[in-house]
């Protein structure tokens, strides 16, 4: 991890969550993070969209941030069942994470898709959390790199910068499942998504864009993962919903 980048854990609570538990377990990290004060990290919520303003009241002025987990491409229409990046920005989230795998497969995303809804969020003034990752045959097959860097040159809006941009590489095999790549693995694929963010934005704006990695991220690993040179923090799923796990993965940051 470099030291001029500051680490983002954020925590993807996908379709988990009530009002009651959200406010419990949102205001359990709000806790840690006024107890703590001064942090090495910055950490982010992306809970349901009927939940966000729940945990928005719960985490205010406690320093962590509140993101949404999808958007629409379009910022108004006849989309039933949508959410916009200008509601998400409109509940005070901060960041959207967008192409997320399971959105790419459940959904029939494309790169078009991603990219679309990528630049929808930039256009409400939120950071676009874009997701990369292969599937476990793709990664048989030897085509992990060819995969990822395809899906960077297809998910990246043309207005992507240091500000407004986080990249999230997800192997698709290793979300909820336990496994993970090897430490070498993650951060061969994290150089060459930099080289590639290089390549569309420019080496100085791509030195300064943040890249986490995801895929069964848990307390026991993440010192390993935190310490790779081009991880800079971690999108958390399952492990998220726990707050002393989530904590302690944040507190793995240099």
């Amino acid at each position: 991890m470099s030291n001029t980048r500051r680490p983002l854990i954020v925590g993807n609570w996908k379709m988990n969550g009530l009002r009651a538990e959200a406010a419990s377990l949102a205001g359990a990290l709000a806790e840690k993070m006024k107890e703590q004060g001064a942090t090495t990290f910055d950490m982010l919520l992306c809970p349901p969209a009927t939940i966000i303003d729940a945990v928005g009241k719960a985490i205010a002025e406690s320093g962590l941030s509140l993101g949404g987990q999808d958007c629409h491409a379009n910022q108004t229409g006849a989309h039933t069942g949508d959410i916009s990046a200008s509601m998400l920005a409109d509940l005070n989230c901060g960041y959207g994470i967008v192409g997320h795998s399971e959105r790419r497969t459940d959904h029939d995303e494309s790169d078009a898709v991603v990219k679309a809804k990528a630049e929808a969020a930039l256009a409400a003034g939120l950071v676009a959390i874009v997701c990369v990752g292969e599937t476990e045959e793709q990664r048989d097959a030897g085509n992990t790199m060819g995969v990822v860097a395809g899906q960077i040159a297809g998910s990246l809006p043309e207005s992507a910068s240091a500000s407004n941009l986080v990249v999230a590489y997800e192997p698709v095999w290793a979300i909820g499942t336990g496994r993970t790549p090897v430490s070498a693995e993650v951060q061969e694929v994290h150089a060459m998504i930099r080289q590639k963010i290089s390549e569309l934005i420019g080496e100085s704006d791509a030195a300064q864009v943040r890249l986490l990695y995801g895929g069964s991220v848990k307390p026991r690993n993440a010192n390993e993962l935190m310490s790779l040179a081009d991880v800079d923090g971690a999108l958390v799923g399952g492990a998220c919903l726990n707050p002393d796990d989530f904590w302690a993965i944040a507190q793995s940051c240099p």
